[in-house]
């Protein structure tokens, strides 16, 4: 197994320039290489006194006799995540709101150490987004927060930075998701910190990605779904422009963020996949993985690009239906006694022949079977005829009505339900897809239920292993434990208002 220090891969013994700090390794095995290592970093940290004057004076003058920096194979940061694919992984967040917060998410929840840095006293913006809690602090930070530390550290301090530096040469991952060259004009970016670390990876979310004509342009879900087509082709058709271009829907979320943060998540996984590669090969590299919002949301456009330049077709919006695919649908039904006066709708994706078939008997309308409504392509020049048929079934019925029906009858069929109706869900209960997550306060605290974060690793236990944590409440500890630091410079830092 490799053996790190500054989340850097053993391949030999290291070299310390006499201009910089070099990041070396350690083998866990040899205390005398240890030392030996030991009195290299301190040399050169006498010579980088200047640039480093935190770490610098902590080192020498408290730490020059006893061992400064955690040992032991891949770093393992806690007993808690061991068994899980990411233990010994550390990610640098420096991400907010909910595109790199939501990557960082995932990879904690699957083992991963995420340190997430936020302003003192102010914190991620989604602390007070939406509804809040009987603290003051929005629910949904404390899902999106989950398996995070949160260390308060102000950037706009050069020793703010200067600790981040340090940190990110004890890292595995830094993810931000800041406007592109922001890191850079703070000296964070990976010429700043590679030096230190020359494996670490830099994982960035932006609207239009850290290349091109647009890469400085700020970018939210909203515009950037909106940019990538896909708001194009959601809506209600408008006849007026023959169905291409209804006024755009957007899903009550932010969905863009959440697309990106997720393939950020997959890049960082693969990068350090790629690093390991290389490590045995003797290189000791890190890589940029770039994700932008736009790029992940064209991700998700299926055949729109390849059917437009072969065929000229340029897809519209299509209501509730999918063009080219019948039926597939949103049917009104009848008002149930859980939605009061309230339509509710059903949704029916007899995609298949003979998902259609089973349909068209379980509705009664057996004169609509037969070769002119065989195969999909026959259905779609019918459209009309169908949607129509099925639309008067329904309507006479109850949603519950028509699920049970088509539900015996083998017709893939769903109900449109609020969260008040998922979290009672029989199916969400089975399978614990909701967990009750419980916030710890000085005076008690209370749960909060989130939706579980997936996929379920088999023989894997990954789960929540504490909610979104208050502003600032690792900033001590990680001061202390990775950075060497005593009380009396922490206070030092805390009056300062570096930290907090």
């Amino acid at each position: 197994m490799h053996t790190r220090l500054f989340g850097r891969v053993d391949h030999g013994e290291p070299e310390v320039p006499s201009d910089d700090l070099q990041t070396v390794a350690l083998a866990k095995s040899d205390l005398q290489r240890f030392i030996e290592v030991r009195t290299l970093i301190i040399r050169t940290l006498v010579r980088c006194e200047r640039l480093y004057p935190i770490m610098a004076s902590t080192l020498l003058l408290r730490h020059a006799t006893k061992a400064t920096l955690t040992t032991g194979p891949l770093r393992l940061f806690s007993s808690h995540a061991n068994d899980l694919p990411l233990s010994g992984i550390r990610v640098l967040e420096l991400g907010q709101v909910i595109a790199g917060p939501f990557c960082g998410q995932l990879l904690g929840h699957f083992g991963a150490e995420v340190i997430k840095i936020e302003q003192p006293s102010v914190g991620d913006p989604l602390r007070v987004w939406c509804e809040l809690d009987a603290d003051g602090v929005s629910p949904w930070f404390r899902s999106l927060g989950r398996n995070k530390k949160s260390v308060a550290i102000d950037l706009r301090k050069d020793e703010g930075r200067e600790l981040v530096k340090w940190l990110a040469a004890k890292s595995d991952v830094v993810l931000e998701n800041f406007k592109p060259g922001t890191l850079e004009k703070w000296g964070l970016g990976p010429s700043d910190l590679h030096p230190l670390n020359p494996s670490l990876i830099f994982t960035r979310v932006s609207g239009y990605g850290q290349t091109g004509p647009w890469s400085s342009r700020p970018g939210y879900a909203s515009v950037c779904e909106a940019e990538s087509g896909f708001r194009y082709i959601n809506g209600l058709v408008d006849p007026k422009t023959d169905g291409h271009a209804g006024p755009p829907v957007r899903p009550n979320i932010s969905l863009g963020d959440s697309v990106a943060g997720l393939h950020a998540a997959f890049g960082t996984v693969l990068a350090l996949m790629s690093r390991e590669k290389l490590a045995s090969l003797g290189e000791q590299k890190g890589q940029t993985v770039d994700v932008s919002i736009m790029e992940s949301m064209m991700n998700l456009m299926e055949g729109i690009i390849p059917e437009y330049d072969r065929k000229g077709k340029v897809r519209g919006p299509s209501g509730s239906s999918v063009t080219g695919i019948v039926p597939t649908n949103a049917y009104p039904c009848l008002p149930s006694t859980s939605t009061g006066e309230l339509p509710t709708y059903i949704i029916i994706g007899a995609n298949g022949d003979t998902l259609y078939t089973r349909l068209m008997r379980a509705i009664g309308r057996e004169d609509l079977i037969g070769p002119l409504y065989a195969h999909n392509h026959h259905r779609v020049t019918r459209q009309a005829e169908i949607e129509a048929a099925i639309t008067e079934w329904t309507s006479s019925r109850s949603a519950e009505e028509v699920y049970e029906l088509l539900e015996s009858a083998g017709v893939p069929v769903g109900r449109v339900l609020s969260v008040r109706e998922i979290v009672d869900h029989e199916q969400v209960k089975a399978r614990d897809a909701v967990e009750d997550v419980w916030v710890q306060k000085e005076d008690g605290g209370w749960n909060v239920k989130m939706s579980r974060v997936f996929p379920v690793l088999q023989g894997s236990d990954a789960k929540t292993r504490w909610a979104g944590p208050d502003l600032g409440a690792h900033t001590e500890e990680v001061m202390k434990e990775d950075l060497g630091l005593d009380s009396d410079e922490v206070a030092r830092l805390k009056r300062d208002g570096v930290i907090g």
